[in-house]
């Protein structure tokens, strides 16, 4: 007798690849060279730039203003200070210290990949990088320059920095102003991109994973961790409530409603890309989570409500770890100042 089974939906079919593969894995079995394409077609590789505008002379700019510590008002915090480049984009700090030895309330995420992001910041409050570069150097508690027509004073007075503007900004009437500055930045922060071995795999190249880094990302995608990490930045496309399932124990930072003053929005937060998170601890908008292993513990109890096993949560780091890419060493070379 024949057997007709339902036609299933894409998700259902993925998910049934996703079971029966995992069920081979804790059977003994190996894992197979190829995953199932129903379970990655979610994520596609990264592109070699996010750029807009890849014009030399702006991006040299933009990396010039990225160092440049005089940018704040006591002359000691740049960009990279708490987005250290070198660093994968962080500080490794739970919160960054800005001029006079002042805190915030949030971890500085990293820059890398930071480009396609839904929005910037934790609570989304910047549409785009350009939106989002020059917000710290205004920060009272960050770099702190009293108004940005101090930032555009204190340009004009290095002749050499004008000479830099009106070479980014040809035949601009007034090259040297501040929304010249957060396009200079967020030109240069465009090519902040770490392709990795999980892009070698997303292309074809079955080897470039290990068997454990397959088994992660099986793990991954069946325990429903790819509900909120997924895309080209496996996260970094949406707004998730902290605290699904449970109520998250630090509820002093209520994340969108912030901004939004919407009820709604209240815990809600932008899902971090997962793209170098071995490379950037302490994790959560508030860093108060030191390792690796304990985020993805906490993040199964309330994301979850899912109480992780040891082996589940080893695999999923192991695949975690595929996702550490190669700083563009080049790149981010530190430049000479004006």
């Amino acid at each position: 007798m024949r057997i007709i089974l339902p036609k299933l939906s894409p998700s259902l079919l993925a998910i049934s690849a996703a079971l029966l593969v995992t069920a081979q894995i804790g059977a003994g079995g190996s894992v197979p060279s190829q995953i199932p394409q129903a379970l990655l077609s979610p994520f596609t590789p990264l592109p070699s730039s996010f750029q807009a505008d890849a014009r030399p002379a702006l991006v040299e700019l933009g990396r010039m203003l990225y160092y440049d510590p005089r940018l704040s008002r006591d002359r000691t915090i740049s960009c990279n200070s708490c987005h250290a480049l070198d660093q994968y984009g962080v500080d490794h700090q739970p919160v960054s210290t800005g001029v006079g030895g002042q805190h915030g309330d949030r971890n500085s995420p990293t820059v890398y990949n930071a480009a396609p992001q839904v929005a910037q910041f934790w609570d989304g409050r910047a549409r785009d990088l350009e939106d989002q570069a020059t917000a710290p150097i205004l920060n009272p508690i960050e770099m702190a320059m009293p108004s940005d027509h101090v930032v555009v004073d204190v340009l004009r007075a290095i002749p050499a920095y004008v000479e830099a503007f009106q070479r980014a900004f040809p035949g601009s009437p007034d090259p040297v102003s501040f929304p010249n500055v957060a396009k200079a930045l967020g030109a240069f922060e465009r090519g902040l991109v770490t392709p990795s071995r999980w892009d070698d795999f997303l292309r074809g190249e079955a080897s470039a994973l290990t068997d454990a880094e397959k088994a992660g990302f099986l793990k991954f995608v069946t325990l429903g961790c790819s509900k909120c990490h997924e895309g080209t930045l496996i996260g970094g496309t949406s707004f998730r409530k902290l605290g699904v399932y449970k109520k998250f124990p630090d509820s002093r930072d209520i994340g969108r409603f912030k901004i939004t003053h919407n009820a709604d929005d209240k815990m809600f937060f932008k899902v971090p890309t997962l793209r170098n998170i071995a490379m950037t601890a302490p994790y959560l908008h508030n860093g108060t989570i030191a390792t690796l292993e304990q985020t993805v513990v906490t993040m199964g109890k309330y994301q979850l409500d899912k109480k992780l096993k040891d082996e589940d949560v080893a695999l999923i780091i192991a695949w975690l770890k595929s996702l550490t890419g190669n700083i563009p060493a080049d790149y981010i070379r530190q430049p000479a100042l004006p």
